[in-house]
């Protein structure tokens, strides 16, 4: 079974976009935007990953490896080409809690450990599950995270050193720029975001994000402008990653340490890894690769965790500067994990001259394009259930994080759409033509736990005939509280010697009647259900419920 499993999965993922049919479209042009677009990509990445890392609790180091790592594993084998992956404040801030009270090793225990239930999920293709979040929720989570993007740069107006974003709090700790220093930041990002807005207007030769922060940065650099760089949060100068085995006991009492964690950011990773890909896939016409994304994100974990990494998923910002600057295949994505690893190795000097403001100025502007605003315009328009859950899941996103927030948003969803099905519950009574003075009832509507009790309150057993024929053909039985419906329902009209039968089952239902053992077949059933098959309904099947 195992085998087979494995074989399968083996099958379906390939490098789709290495295929000659995709090899061909790299023009020299082509190969340009896609390298000019992972070099931006590349830039804003460090500053976000030092970030996330002191969230962490770790090095930079540890941050910068992770983007690299995980960065580059995903591109070559992700479920989605032009997607960005690396350390997000949304593990970062799960990560913390371990970290502080069991070290760094555990840590990157806990993302091997993670990776491995990513891997499983995938191959056990858990990644379709994505597709039970409704849009609603997908707006909420978009607008969320460009909530939680713009809050995280607030962070880089405050003196380097003192400020600590988690990436989902309202406001970063620490102490702000004077005002002089705050009106020269303001400019800088106000410039970056012009000249982002503006040339691809006059031209397309280079991705407008990475002519925004070369121009700012040779401005900064060629004035002598004073104002926080790359270098003041922390120096990224470093070797290539070597293997590390995490040094913690092999035990149940590591295991009992880490699963939880591991649990909790296999999921949060899962989850803004799977929508990302859905957004991405909306913007670039691409669709499917949940399952291989998932293998791809917990392979990538895997390998972080033994090169001294924290581990890493979908990075929605990232994405959105790659789509926007033109990335589409692996090549951008793979172009920015080696570009991040040059300036580890030997691009630290002038990388760290980079202004905060040119990187603050490109994630204003990815936020602006991330960020929903026809639903706004569509609020009034869209159930009020619908807009309340866009209202909900945008508030917790911010608030919490984004797994917290589509968890509630797919309930209370589910909630929204369980009443108003169950208010759907309809019928028609009339004589029957085919059994001369029973008594028919057109059910209209399905019949599940929601809609059981107004389903029993639709029949009059004391005043009904012998015979009580209901109709399904415009209603289906879902579930076990159905089930017990009938049976609840065929019980009361066999204490006052009356007969319930059923009829114009679908399939599904019969199938779901016939493994409960409902169905008492004493006609000549007709499996394609041509003809209007009366069933009789056995009871205490489910002992009433008891």
């Amino acid at each position: 079974m195992a085998k087979t499993t494995f074989a399968a999965y083996a099958d379906r993922i390939n490098l789709t976009s290495w295929t000659q049919a995709q090899r061909a479209v790299f023009t020299p042009a082509r190969i340009k935007t896609e390298v000019l677009a992972g070099l931006t990509v590349a830039l804003a990445l460090v500053p976000e990953a030092v970030a996330f890392a002191f969230v962490a609790g770790v090095e930079p180091l540890v941050g910068l490896y992770a983007a690299f790592l995980v960065g580059l594993i995903t591109a070559l084998m992700g479920g989605r080409p032009g997607m960005i992956s690396g350390a997000t404040g949304a593990l970062a801030v799960v990560m913390v809690a371990l970290v502080a009270q069991h070290g760094v090793e555990y840590l990157f225990a806990t993302v091997v450990l993670m990776g491995i239930l990513q891997v499983a999920s995938g191959i056990f293709k858990l990644g379709k599950f994505i597709r039970l979040v409704p849009h609603p929720v997908m707006l909420g989570f978009v607008n969320g995270l460009a909530i939680v993007i713009f809050l995280a740069q607030l962070g880089q107006f405050q003196v380097p050193g003192t400020a600590h974003p988690d990436g989902h709090s309202f406001l970063p700790n620490g102490d702000w720029l004077a005002a002089p220093d705050m009106a020269i930041m303001l400019s800088l990002i106000a410039l970056t975001m012009g000249i982002i807005w503006g040339l691809p207007r006059l031209t397309k030769i280079i991705p407008a994000p990475l002519a925004g922060i070369a121009v700012v940065a040779a401005l900064v650099i060629g004035l002598g402008i004073n104002t926080p760089v790359v270098g003041d949060l922390a120096s990224i100068k470093g070797g290539l990653p070597s293997l590390h085995v995490p040094a913690v006991p092999l035990n149940l009492d590591t295991l009992e340490i880490i699963l939880p964690y591991a649990i909790i950011l296999a999921a949060i990773g899962l989850i803004e890894s799977l929508l990302t890909l859905n957004l991405v896939g909306e913007i670039t016409n691409q669709r499917g690769g949940a399952s291989q994304e998932c293998v791809a994100q917990g392979t990538a974990n895997v390998v972080t965790g033994f090169f001294g990494g924290m581990g890493g998923c979908a990075m929605i910002g990232q994405s959105m500067i790659n789509v926007k600057s033109g990335g589409r295949t692996r090549l951008s994505g793979l172009s920015a994990a080696l570009f991040l690893l040059a300036f580890i190795l030997i691009g630290s000097q002038w990388i760290e001259m980079i202004p905060l403001a040119a990187l603050v100025g490109v994630m204003f502007m990815v936020v602006i394009g991330t960020f929903a605003w026809n639903s706004l315009r569509i609020m009034s328009k869209i159930p009020w259930t619908d807009a309340f859950v866009i209202i909900l899941v945008t508030a917790v996103t911010v608030w919490q994080d984004l797994a917290v927030a589509v968890v509630v948003g797919v309930i209370v969803s589910a909630l929204a759409y369980a009443w108003n099905n169950a208010k759907r519950i309809r019928i028609l009574q009339r004589d029957s033509i085919r059994t001369p003075g029973a008594t028919v009832y057109e059910i209209e509507g399905p019949l599940f736990f929601g809609s059981t009790e107004g389903f029993s309150e639709l029949f009059n057993p004391d005043e009904d005939p012998d015979v009580v024929i209901v109709d399904f053909l415009r209603s289906r039985v879902v579930d076990q509280s159905a089930l017990q419906a009938i049976e609840d329902l065929a019980a009361k009209y066999e204490a006052k010697g009356k007969t319930l039968k059923l009829r114009h089952l679908s399939k599904d239902c019969h199938r779901l009647l016939t493994k409960a053992g409902q169905l008492m077949i004493d006609s000549v059933d007709d499996p394609d259900y041509e003809l209007a098959v009366d069933y009789n309904v056995r009871t205490g099947i489910f002992g009433g419920g008891h």
